[in-house]
């Protein structure tokens, strides 16, 4: 049996009670079974689709309808602009996630400085260390992960987008990191807490938990990138941290008391408080 693009789309009508985004999911999956874009979907409406094809539409859409998110199903997400590979070895990047890239850009034209030296703590995807090493190629990008696959799927994206400014270690946090060599830090570490209800909503329970969980009710990862980094920073280099939104003031508090200065805090674009930045004041 063969259907229409237009009756395969309206067979994503089962998946409104797992996402919000159903219709923008199937035209996606539907997109990708094909191998065209979602314009083409919208093009030509009647054109059928293969007996194979049909087969692995539906097989997503069971899939989807479980819960898993659409980046795994697909293999890939957009971030800042790249497309890059993505599956269950690691975190699925977050748009909120660009405003660590996009403060850093802004630190880094401020600065002067054409060859910054930056610290990306549990890059996961790569995604905040490609950015950042794609826009200034002058840059040296470390990238740090403690999972060895999550980091294998880091170094295949810089592979696959030519990007080659970036030093990948294997390592917790700052452990690997040289001491006094870096202009910036930045991390989007776990910060949820274990038992929290949202991670049994959207695609949270599909991801890596030592990629979302942390102790100390979620502040756990954050306190310890605060008290490591120190040694890793230059006096009056920057430390970024994307966080949780009832974690904002606490990091204010811990922040100056670890003696960083010029502390400020962001929301994202959600206007929700989503990221802190501060300098460090030296030993």
């Amino acid at each position: 049996m063969s259907i229409s693009i237009r009756e395969a789309l309206a067979e994503g009508a089962g998946l409104q009670r797992v996402s919000d985004s159903w219709k923008l999911d199937t035209e996606l999956l539907l997109a990708h079974c094909l191998g065209r874009s979602r314009e083409y979907l919208f093009s030509w409406p009647t054109r059928t689709l293969s007996t194979g094809q049909l087969e692995t539409f539906r097989g997503y859409l069971g899939r989807r309808a479980q819960g898993e998110p659409v980046a795994y199903l697909l293999g890939t997400r957009q971030f800042w602009g790249i497309e890059l590979r993505v599956d269950s070895r690691v975190l699925i990047p977050r748009p909120e996630t660009e405003l660590l890239v996009e403060r850093a850009l802004e630190l880094g034209s401020q600065s002067g400085v054409d060859a910054m030296h930056v610290a990306d703590l549990g890059t996961g995807s790569g995604a905040i260390s490609i950015a950042l090493a794609k826009a200034n190629p002058a840059w040296q990008v470390t990238a740090v992960e403690l999972s060895d696959v999550a980091l294998a799927v880091a170094a295949s994206n810089a592979a696959l987008l030519n990007v080659h400014n970036i030093e990948f270690k294997l390592g917790s946090w700052c452990d690997e990191l040289a001491e006094g060599e870096f202009d910036i830090i930045l991390a989007n570490p776990p910060y949820v807490a274990e038992g929290d209800q949202h991670l049994t909503q959207g695609d949270l329970p599909f991801e890596p938990s030592m990629a979302l969980i942390a102790d100390r009710q979620g502040l756990g990862a954050l306190e310890k990138i605060i008290d490591q980094c120190r040694r890793c920073l230059k006096k009056d280099a920057w430390l970024l941290l994307e966080h949780g939104f009832d974690q904002q003031a606490w990091l204010q508090t811990h922040l100056l008391e670890k003696g960083f200065k010029n502390i400020c805090g962001y929301k994202d674009y959600a206007g929700i408080d989503r990221m802190i930045c501060a300098s460090w004041a030296g030993p």
